[in-house]
């Protein structure tokens, strides 16, 4: 990823957010405000506790029966990833991180990364050089 694309995310996403929030006070106040961020948290926090707990379970009954659980360790970081969004203030982070909690659109976000890493190897843009295990 390009420096200027993480620039305009760590300086542009924050200013978005002031913006959002301050447009938010105008509407409905400060209090409202500030406790709908501290309830979009506290809820935010028990969902991603509660999908990510059953992740670990899932993948571990995967393993138990000695399948790789790739589509579960995805779903895993996507679930971890909405965790970090919900516990940054604001709003716009509090929608991207809710709608990651939804498990059809992580399905559906799971399947487009795959087939555009699928693609990716079939082009040569991206080699995987395995080296077999040394008997040491």
């Amino acid at each position: 990823m390009p420096l200027y694309y993480l620039i305009a995310l760590f300086i542009g996403l924050p200013a978005l957010e002031l913006v959002v929030l301050i447009k938010l006070h105008g509407v409905i106040g400060m209090g409202p405000t500030i406790l709908l961020i501290l309830l979009t948290g506290i809820v935010g926090a028990a969902l991603v506790r509660r999908q990510g707990m059953a992740i670990l379970f899932r993948i571990r009954s995967e393993m138990s029966m000695g399948n790789l659980p790739a589509p579960q360790m995805m779903d895993g970081i996507m679930v971890l990833l909405a965790g970090a969004l919900l516990i940054t203030p604001g709003l716009i982070t509090d929608c991207a991180g809710f709608a990651l909690l939804i498990p059809p659109l992580r399905a559906f976000i799971r399947s487009r990364l795959r087939k555009i890493l699928e693609k990716k190897l079939r082009s040569g843009y991206i080699e995987v050089h395995v080296d077999p295990p040394s008997d040491k």
